[in-house]
């Protein structure tokens, strides 16, 4: 059995170095290419103030944080969620960026984020396979016939769900496909269970390949 967590996370404000945090996740589990409804959703007190821009992208205020618990708070069913499976990012540096903060932050070893993971980026995926194109989550739904005309924000566990059909059409010939539909797979099984090892395997978007998220405020 193949699992796999698609993740997309929202921020108070592009720059993690200038203190922006967490705000929102949301993931997507894949079993053997099916979508299961195993999903994580969260929203995050940041404790700080979200930049005007964000709030623009996302819709998200610090008003409606303001009772959400904080991220200490939520990292332990995180990190049970995500167990040592890999992870699907569009632009893997900017969130992996932000939950290493958070995780050091929380008094946790961010090592755990990608010591015998893999982790795949679509975007560089796409870049591979699209080379001059735009390749924003928009795009590529646009690309892969994948219906987002429920976004009008940016949303986690919403981007999650279209990046997770996006990633099983752009790499449909590469595996034997059991199905691209969504399958009913008891939320309740045990991802524990998944514990074999593996060899850390990172795929990043190199510098040029980035620039689409350096946009990302335009998307």
């Amino acid at each position: 059995m193949q699992r796999l967590i698609v993740l997309d996370t929202e921020t108070t404000g592009l720059d993690v170095d200038s203190g922006h945090k967490i705000i929102e996740i949301g993931c997507i589990e894949i079993i053997d290419r099916n979508i299961t409804d195993n999903s994580f959703h969260k929203y995050i007190n940041p404790q700080r103030l979200i930049d005007e821009k964000a709030y623009e992208v996302h819709g998200i205020s610090n008003e409606d944080l303001k009772d959400k618990p904080i991220f200490d708070d939520i990292i332990d069913e995180f990190a049970l969620y995500i167990s040592d499976s890999p992870l699907i990012i569009h632009n893997a540096p900017f969130d992996l960026g932000f939950l290493k903060s958070e995780y050091i932050q929380s008094n946790h070893d961010n090592a755990a984020l990608e010591n015998s993971r893999e982790i795949i980026d679509t975007l560089k995926i796409a870049r591979k396979a699209s080379p001059g194109k735009r390749n924003t989550l928009d795009a590529l739904c646009s690309r892969y016939s994948v219906d987002n005309t429920d976004r009008s924000l940016h949303g986690a566990l919403l981007d999650a769900q279209l990046l997770a059909k996006v990633y099983l059409r752009m790499t449909q010939g590469q595996t034997l496909i059991k199905g691209l539909s969504e399958a009913h797979v008891d939320k309740n099984h045990d991802t524990n269970a998944i514990t074999e090892n593996r060899k850390a395997k990172i795929i990043y978007a190199d510098i040029h390949e980035i620039e689409e998220h350096e946009n990302y405020f335009k998307n």
